[in-house]
């Protein structure tokens, strides 16, 4: 079912534009369908706020026909930001004191700038851990995204990523290793995800945390993995909500740091992202580049239009079947009132009924709007 346009976000025109089915609230109220509520903690820096939003605002809103969506995005006041996303967080965020008091039935934590190797010195680690804890009590589950997904393992399970040699950066190849799990129900066993990280968590260190691993890829590793419990916490290493040019974007941006002289190597090609076609166009451009910064002329212009068009996306399908079936185990046990997490019959420690525990009830109580 489609978006709910609750409030003036311009992600909401953004995605109509595109064509994903966004309502306005005097048709949502006239419809007899339960909404869910699901918050977006938005950590990522100004340049990709506005494209994460839009990332995740559409994998919600494509992914389940039972319901409707309110995505209530909010950040954390002490990420540093620039005047034009403060405008717009004000503007258009909600703060957590609001999201808190009002309750949640899922949530979206994204990823962040980090500066450092360490994560507990970055500005967001405390407050962070704030957000997590309160979610752990009062909302039914929650999806992180790769660096939060590291942070989270950290603070809660005492797994510490470590970095790499080299970054785990382009699209790959991925299995599902636990198929009896509702998360990956009706999902390809075989599919592409993308990575754009420096560090990884271990399929060891998930064993060792005492965590379910669902998904992983015998090049990067583990991808999809949930807590103990089967659902209150989803793990994402990689990047499955990434647009076609996502990768092309930062492809890019590390271009421009290396010709400005903010990086000290040409980076190299994403893995498996780019064609023989796309290689060599962007090859003779960095020929021409070299040659244009050398001789102190004004740089080429980044051939981005000539690359667009015959990029692949081989992963945004798996991505919105498994996003799909995580908002439909959501519904299954939610409480009518978001700000209690299950409904009556469900065991905490067990939700789904996966490991022995009693699971969503065979004859539910009404949930609100039903």
């Amino acid at each position: 079912m489609p978006l709910v346009a609750h409030n003036a976000l311009p992600t909401f025109e953004r995605l109509r534009a595109e064509g994903t089915a966004v309502l306005p609230p005097n048709r949502a109220a006239q419809q007899d369908i339960r909404e869910l509520h699901v918050g977006l903690l938005n950590m990522m820096p100004d340049a990709a706020l506005a494209a994460t939003e839009r990332q995740f605002f559409r994998l919600v809103g494509e992914s389940n026909p039972i319901a409707q969506f309110y995505v209530h995005p909010f950040t954390l006041p002490e990420l540093p930001r620039g005047p034009r996303a403060r405008e717009h967080i004000e503007r258009y965020y909600e703060s957590f004191e609001g999201v808190r008091e009002q309750g949640l039935d899922a949530l979206i934590v994204t990823g962040a700038n980090v500066s450092g190797p360490e994560l507990a010195d970055q500005p967001f680690w405390e407050p962070l851990i704030g957000v997590i804890d309160w979610a752990m009590e009062n909302v039914t589950s929650i999806l992180c995204s790769c660096l939060a997904t590291h942070a989270l393992l950290q603070f809660r399970y005492g797994q510490k990523r470590a970095p790499q040699a080299r970054k785990i950066w382009g699209v790959f190849p991925h299995r599902v290793v636990d198929k009896r799990h509702p998360l990956v129900n009706d999902v390809n066993t075989r599919f592409d995800v993308p990575h754009s990280r420096w560090n990884a968590v271990s399929r060891e260190q998930f064993d060792q945390a005492g965590l379910h691993v669902l998904v992983e890829s015998e090049q990067v590793g583990v991808h999809l993995a949930t807590s103990e419990d089967g659902l209150r916490v989803v793990f994402f290493q990689g990047h499955p909500e990434y647009d076609t040019i996502s990768l092309l974007k930062e492809y890019k941006r590390e271009v421009t740091l290396w010709a400005g002289g903010q990086r000290a190597d040409y980076p190299p090609f994403p893995d498996n992202y780019f064609g023989i076609r796309e290689k060599a166009l962007l090859n003779e451009y960095r020929g021409r580049l070299e040659a244009a910064r050398d001789a102190g002329r004004p740089l080429p212009e980044f051939p981005e239009r000539l690359l667009v068009e015959r990029l692949d996306n081989t992963w945004h399908d798996t991505a919105e079947a498994v996003v799909g079936n995580w908002m439909g185990l959501v519904y299954q046990v939610t409480h009518r009132d978001r700000r209690i997490p299950f409904m009556e019959g469900v065991d905490p420690d067990d939700p789904l009924g996966l490991y022995g525990g009693g699971g969503p009830s065979r004859n539910p109580p009404p949930h609100r709007g039903a």
